[in-house]
C-alpha cells in the first residue's frame, strides 16, 4: 500500500498536492531542526555571556561541514534512487540504498578522527580567542568527535526516505530528534551539569539527541517490507560503476556546496573576531536566525527534488516542469514575506537569544541587511537542488563554486577592507545577486538538455 501511495505521489497527484505531500513534513523537520539548532544558542544565551555564544557559535561551520558528508551520501544517492525508481530499475535502487549508509559511516567515522587530531589547529583557524577557546573546545568535541557518526547517518537516512516518498517518517524522526533535544538542554546545562560547562551540556545533548534520531531510523528501515529498495545488507550487493559513480557525481557538489557555504562562515567569523567579542556573538546569532525562511526555502527542495528526479527519469518532463516552477514561486512568496517581519521584528528576535543591549543592538542592525539576500539565497540553492535532481552534477558543481569561491568570499575581504564590518554584513545580498545571473545563464544555456522552460 505503501508502495503504491507513492507511487501516486510521483506520477499522477495534482502538483501542489504532490509536492504539499513531500514538502510539508520536510519543511516541518526543517523548522525543528532550525528550532535545536538555536535551542543551544538560546539556553546559552541564558547564562547572558557572550563569551560562550561565540564559543559555541564558532563550531557551526564545522558542524555544518560534518552535516555536507551526509549531503554527500544522502543526495547523492537519494537522487539517484528516485531516478532508478522512475526507469523501472528498483534492483540497482536497492544497492544504491546499501552503497550510500556505508558510505556515510565511512565518511563520518573520517571526519570524526581528524577533528579530534586536529582539534586545536582548527580552532585556531575558526578564529577562537584566548577567551572563547575552552567554550569553542567543549562544544566541538561533543557535537562532532563524539557526535558525527550519528549525526551524518541520521541525515543519510532521512534523504534516502525522501527519495522513495517516505517524507512523512522522515520529517518525524527530524523533528523527533529536535524536540528530545529542546528538553535536554536545559536537563543537561543547568541541572545535571556544573556552572560553566554550559556548553559541554548544550553538545551532548545535541549528540545524545542525534543518536535517538539515528536509533529510529534504523529501526524503521530494518521493519520495512523485504521488496522496499531501503536497506542496508551486504547482501543486495555492490552497485554498476556507472551508479557508485553517479553517486559521488551528485553528491560531491553537493558536499561542496555545503563546505564552501561553512568556509564563508568561518571567513565571517575570522574577519569578525577583528572587532571584538560582541560583534562575533551577534553575528553568530543573526547566522542561525537568518535561517527560519532558508531552512523552510531548503525542506520545500527537498519535497521537490524526488519528484523531478523521478519524472526526469520516467520521461514526463512536463510534470517536471510544473513541480519546479510552482516549488520556486512559493519560495519566492516565503522568501519576500520573512523580508517584512525580519525588518520589524529584528530587535525581538536578538533579545529572545540575548539580553546584552550591545549585542542586541549591533545584532539587530547585521539582521536587517541580511534578511534582504533571502529571495536570492533562495533561488541559488533552488537551481542547484534542480540540477542535482536530474542528476547534472557538474552545473550543480558549478553554480556552487561560482556562488562561493568566486563572488561571496573574495567579496567578503573586499567589502570588510572597504567598509568594515558592515562590509561583511552586505556581502551577501551583493554576491547573490551576481550568483542568481550567472545561474539563469547557465539555466538558458542547457535548457535543451535538461528541458526545462525558464
Amino acid at each position: 500500500m505503501q508502495e503504491k501511495s507513492n507511487k501516486e505521489v510521483f506520477e499522477t497527484m495534482p502538483i501542489p498536492k504532490a509536492l504539499a505531500t513531500l514538502a510539508i513534513p520536510t519543511i516541518i523537520g526543517q523548522l525543528v531542526v532550525l528550532i535545536y539548532n538555536m535551542a543551544d544558542t538560546f539556553y546559552i544565551g541564558r547564562t547572558n555571556n557572550p563569551l560562550m555564544v561565540a564559543g559555541a557559535s564558532l563550531i557551526l561551520p564545522v558542524y555544518n561541514i560534518c552535516i555536507s558528508l551526509a549531503g554527500l551520501a544522502g543526495v547523492g544517492g537519494g537522487s539517484l534512487i528516485s531516478r532508478l525508481l522512475g526507469a523501472g530499475n528498483s534492483r540497482q535502487a536497492k544497492k544504491v540504498s546499501a552503497f550510500s549508509f556505508y558510505l556515510s559511516i565511512g565518511l563520518a567515522v573520517f571526519f570524526s578522527f581528524m577533528t579530534a587530531l586536529f582539534m586545536d589547529p582548527l580552532l585556531g583557524l575558526l578564529g577562537a580567542s584566548g577567551d572563547t577557546f575552552g567554550y569553542a573546545r567543549q562544544y566541538a568535541f561533543c557535537v562532532i568527535v563524539l557526535g558525527a557518526l550519528p549525526t551524518v547517518m541520521s541525515i543519510t537516512m532521512a534523504n534516502l526516505l525522501r527519495s522513495v516518498g517516505c517524507a512523512r517518517q522522515a520529517g518525524f524522526g527530524v523533528s523527533m530528534g529536535g524536540v528530545i533535544n529542546i528538553f535536554l538542554d536545559p536537563l543537561f546545562m543547568f541541572v545535571l551539569f556544573p556552572s560553566g560547562m554550559e556548553t559541554a551540556a548544550a553538545g551532548i545533548a545535541t549528540m545524545c539527541s542525534n543518536v535517538i534520531v539515528c536509533i529510529y531510523y534504523l529501526v524503521l528501515i530494518l521493519r520495512m517490507p523485504k521488496d522496499t529498495v531501503l536497506t542496508f545488507s551486504p547482501r543486495a550487493g555492490i552497485p554498476e560503476t556507472e551508479h557508485i559513480r553517479s553517486v559521488f557525481f551528485v553528491g560531491i557538489p553537493a558536499a561542496l556546496a555545503t563546505l564552501l557555504f561553512d568556509l564563508a562562515y568561518v571567513v565571517i567569523d575570522k574577519l569578525a573576531t577583528g572587532y571584538g567579542d560582541i560583534p562575533l556573538a551577534a553575528i553568530g546569532i543573526v547566522l542561525k536566525a537568518e535561517r527560519l525562511p532558508l531552512n523552510v526555502g531548503v525542506g520545500l527542495c527537498q519535497g521537490m527534488m524526488p519528484i523531478a528526479a523521478y519524472n526526469f527519469s520516467s520521461g514526463n518532463h512536463e510534470r517536471m516542469k510544473k513541480v519546479v516552477s510552482f516549488s520556486r514561486l512559493v519560495g519566492l512568496l516565503i522568501a519576500t514575506v520573512s523580508i517584512v517581519l525580519y525588518e520589524i521584528f529584528a530587535g525581538n528576535i536578538l533579545r529572545f537569544f540575548i539580553a546584552d543591549a550591545e549585542t542586541v543592538r549591533i545584532g539587530a542592525n547585521f539582521l536587517r541587511v541580511r534578511c534582504l539576500a533571502t529571495p536570492f539565497m533562495f533561488m541559488c540553492f533552488h537551481l542547484v537542488n534542480l540540477f542535482q535532481a536530474v542528476g547534472k552534477g557538474g552545473k550543480a558543481m558549478f553554480l556552487a563554486v561560482v556562488r562561493w569561491a568566486v563572488f561571496n568570499i573574495p567579496m567578503l575581504f573586499l567589502f570588510n577592507a572597504a567598509f568594515g564590518m558592515y562590509g561583511i554584513v552586505w556581502t551577501q545580498i551583493v554576491a547573490d545577486i551576481c550568483t542568481v545571473a550567472v545561474s539563469f545563464y547557465v539555466y538558458r544555456r542547457f535548457e535543451k538538455s535538461i528541458t526545462l522552460p525558464l
